[in-house]
């Protein structure tokens, strides 16, 4: 079914709980808090993800983006156990986790519309207006998400000043 392997299904099924996870938080806390249950499945999904896509990758683009990925993940789980960082480890984790998000959603929309429906996918051309613009909405989303984050969080630091 849509011309998934078996390495396929297992990075598809171990990372799919990372995006209502994502979604949960972003509309909850307005980030990824790391360091909640819901921030130990984001993990989890993610590492799983991030490492079986260098089993299902064919092309650089995936490994690549499998790579960069698990770096800002790991960074961003990272960075808010680095004391001398202070409130700015609150700043660089929101942004490198959100990376990570936007990170899960291009391939995810990619390879949606290149599959779906099965046998007659919405998408046959990587230069196709329909995924162009689902890529470039992605990227907005990125953009104005994170100037709201760092906003919120601005706000926030304010207040407890």
């Amino acid at each position: 079914m849509f011309g998934i392997s078996p390495p396929g299904w297992l990075h598809t099924l171990g990372s799919l709980p990372a995006i209502p996870l994502a979604l949960y938080m972003f509309a909850r806390h307005g980030r990824i808090v790391p360091r909640s249950l819901p921030g130990l499945g984001y993990l989890v999904a993610m590492l799983i993800g991030g490492l079986t896509v260098f089993l299902v990758a064919h092309q650089a683009a995936g490994h690549v983006i499998g790579a960069v990925t698990l770096l800002l993940l790991l960074a961003g789980y990272g960075v808010g156990r680095v004391p001398r960082l202070g409130a700015a480890a609150r700043y660089l984790e929101t942004i490198l986790l959100s990376l990570t998000a936007f990170l899960l959603m291009v391939p995810t929309v990619t390879e949606i519309l290149r599959r779906v429906p099965d046998g007659h996918p919405f998408v046959t051309d990587p230069a196709s207006p329909l995924l162009l613009g689902a890529q470039a909405s992605l990227l907005a989303m990125l953009v104005i998400g994170l100037s709201a984050q760092i906003l919120h969080l601005r706000r926030a630091s304010r207040r407890r000043a």
